[in-house]
């Protein structure tokens, strides 16, 4: 009987549980939450994390909150105007992918919440006064090490110690600083870097094109959220060029990179719910301290290394999360 009791009183509890979180919303309310990216959410495995995170917290997509998404097709110019249609439509919360969506949502609206991810320098882009208090309407997941940069570089050189000239993909819209911080590394390196600015995918071509006529010997791609769905032809035409290639997207390197070492995207997606839920239960986007991420991964293309005629150390290859080929 006491065994029969605790039984009844744990579904109870879960019950219970389970009627308070789904009730810690506005009962009867459907949240709309918008989505400002550059390509399409829906189908995305950011569309699977984070209906997966909000779930976890009690809400269901459908039912308590549905999600708008205006997205550029990868031309951030298209950015603003899209930020400000949501601003218009008076969403609940904007999410953000990126520094370019970051900025046109903040320049468009002062009032709705902004939770933003995969932003490099979310300090020194003016989207937040400190890290630790964000103020204003604004808060999320970025502040990428800028340590990160100069490991891409020591990287390249452990594979490629003969590469001196090294052509680096740029944005100078995000990656100023960035740029400020590997430029010390690259002395102490010995070896010369040589900015292309890439500021969207239609420039990838050019960008190549510039790399060839500078003739580098290697290539740095810094991260920016439009090239993610271009990871293999990014790929691809390092191997052409025989660019060995390092760069945050491990896509890129699943596609035929040599090297990648950064955070995960996934990672920060799975965590936005966090952010989205504790705003929509009313705390105030200035309250909650920006968080950075904490896991890095270093993920090797062996058969890109042998194409190319590089040997690995074993030294780098026992460091490494993922060796493929």
């Amino acid at each position: 009987m006491t065994h029969r009791r605790a039984l009844i009183g744990g579904l109870a509890g879960g019950l219970l549980w389970a009627r308070l979180a789904s009730r810690a919303q506005t009962p009867g309310k459907v949240y709309r939450i918008g989505w400002l990216s550059g390509t399409p959410y829906a189908g995305s495995i950011a569309q699977e994390a984070f209906v997966d995170g909000m779930r976890e917290r009690g809400w269901v997509a459908g039912a308590n909150f549905t999600v708008e998404n205006l997205y550029s097709e990868g031309r951030d110019e298209r950015l603003p105007a899209l930020a400000a249609e949501l601003a218009r439509r008076k969403v609940d919360l904007i999410v953000c992918p990126g520094s370019p969506s970051t900025a046109a949502a903040k320049n468009a609206t002062t009032t709705v919440p902004i939770v933003f991810y995969f932003v490099g320098d979310p300090v020194g882009s003016g989207f937040v006064a400190s890290l630790a208090r964000p103020g204003g309407n604004i808060t999320g997941l970025g502040g990428l090490s800028l340590a990160t940069q100069s490991k891409h570089l020591e990287l390249l050189r452990e594979v490629a110690p003969k590469a001196s000239r090294i052509a680096m993909f740029v944005n100078p819209d995000l990656h100023a600083q960035l740029r400020a911080e590997i430029e010390p590394a690259a002395r102490r390196l010995g070896v010369t870097l040589r900015p292309i600015e890439l500021r969207s995918p239609d420039a990838i071509d050019a960008a190549f094109a510039t790399a060839a006529r500078e003739r580098a010997d290697a290539l740095l791609v810094f991260g920016q959220p439009g090239l993610y769905a271009h990871s293999a032809r990014l790929a691809r035409m390092a191997l052409e060029r025989r660019l060995p290639t390092v760069t945050p997207l491990e896509e890129a390197t699943r596609e035929g990179a040599l090297m990648s070492y950064g955070s995960r995207i996934i990672d920060d997606v799975r965590r936005v719910p966090y952010f989205v839920d504790r705003i929509l239960k009313g705390a105030k986007p200035s309250e909650l301290p920006v968080e950075q991420p904490t896991r890095f991964y270093l993920t090797i293309n062996l058969k890109t290394a042998r194409a190319l005629g590089l040997t690995v150390p074993q030294s780098l290859l026992l460091r490494a999360n993922e060796v493929i080929g």
